[in-house]
């Protein structure tokens, strides 16, 4: 694939590196060319200096044949502005940016733009290392994130079947984890057993 990355930061460089040994097609633009000596030495992509979000930059970098672009400055704005350019103007159907807003996550994600959270991720990964009995992961699907908590079974659960269980209206028991096997809950109403482990999927946004 063709890919544009905004922003040759830490982010940027390595990413840069990590989709070029993959064997793709990968341009970066930063508007300070000595950011350009982050990237690891096997790097063989392209590089362009200048003001991400100026029309004629993009061009010059390559964004009219790119499939993927990334927008991962430290600037929330800037990524912002980029990624409306490219989905507009430029039509690149998938479009990646870095937020350090969790509140600008939830509100760009509703309108086809893929996004990463620093914050987001750093707090679920804080609260599922304290806490053992519960642990929670984020995965985005398209657009979407959905949640995913799994959990010891509760003493009231066992012996039930999956049918017998009332659930909250949003959430859905997703599977079991039994014996280190993964059993789908949509193929299976089976009897719940003290050493399970489920595994509930709710959508966040």
């Amino acid at each position: 694939m063709n890919i544009l990355i905004i922003g040759c930061g830490k982010v940027g460089s390595n990413l840069a590196g990590a989709l070029s040994r993959q064997g793709h097609d990968v341009s970066i633009i930063d508007r300070d060319s000595e950011y350009f000596d982050s990237l690891p030495k096997d790097f063989n992509g392209f590089t362009t200096v200048g003001v991400p979000i100026d029309q004629d930059i993009l061009r010059k970098a390559g964004i009219e044949s790119c499939d993927v672009l990334c927008a991962v400055t430290p600037n929330d704005n800037i990524n912002i502005m980029v990624s409306e350019v490219a989905k507009l103007i430029f039509k690149v159907k998938k479009v990646f940016i870095r937020l350090y807003d969790p509140n600008l996550e939830d509100f760009f994600s509703e309108y086809g733009v893929n996004t990463v959270c620093p914050t987001n991720l750093t707090v679920a990964a804080v609260c599922n290392a304290l806490n053992e009995k519960c642990q929670t992961r984020n995965i985005s699907v398209g657009a979407r994130t959905i949640n995913f908590i799994t959990m010891d079974i509760p003493k009231s659960l066992i012996g039930l079947t999956v049918s017998e269980i009332e659930f909250e209206e949003d959430e859905v028991l997703f599977a079991v984890e039994r014996d280190d096997k993964l059993i789908l809950v949509g193929l299976n109403d089976i009897y719940l057993e003290k050493e399970d482990k489920l595994i509930f999927s709710k959508i966040v946004n």
